[in-house]
């Protein structure tokens, strides 16, 4: 079913977005960099997250980190993590496969400034084995994301 929502969303978002699957494992950031033949920061992992009362999901790259106090002072309380059962209840899609895309219910979406160093960037597309190549700047605009700077990179100060 999820997938099925991605497929539906850019059929009648942006049907020249071709959903890649890899037929392997994609659900981790190092399983979808050796299964697309990328360097692991290209892969937009999308984080689910609980901000106050609410549940935002974040787009960074795939070796950047959640700083705490950054994101706290960019959406306003510190962000806690979402359980597995959580996630999929609540965006409709797998650990492994979250994206911004086919959500089961809207959701603010925010994108980390770090992607836009790339000029594609790899998220999942609501399966384990699926994603999409979208520059940052249409992952962006297809989620009506806010862009933040609320991530460290490595060997980065946080």
């Amino acid at each position: 079913m999820s997938e099925a929502s991605v497929r539906a969303f850019f059929a009648a978002h942006a049907p020249d977005v071709a959903i890649i699957d890899q037929g392997v494992s994609t659900a981790t950031v190092a399983e979808a960099a050796v299964a697309l033949g990328v360097e692991p920061a290209r892969i937009a992992k999308t984080l689910s997250l609980r901000v106050g009362e609410q549940v935002v999901l974040v787009c960074a790259r795939g070796d950047a980190r959640l700083s705490n106090g950054k994101a706290k002072a960019a959406l306003g309380a510190k962000p806690r993590m979402l359980g597995g059962d959580e996630v999929e209840a609540i965006t409709g899609h797998p650990v492994g496969g979250v994206c911004p895309f086919g959500l089961a219910a809207p959701l603010p979406v925010y994108c980390d400034v770090s992607l836009k160093v790339f000029e594609t960037v790899f998220p999942a597309a609501g399966s384990r084995t699926t994603s999409v190549e979208l520059t940052p700047e249409r992952l962006g605009v297809l989620t009506g994301a806010t862009w933040v700077d609320i991530c460290t990179l490595p060997d980065a100060p946080e």
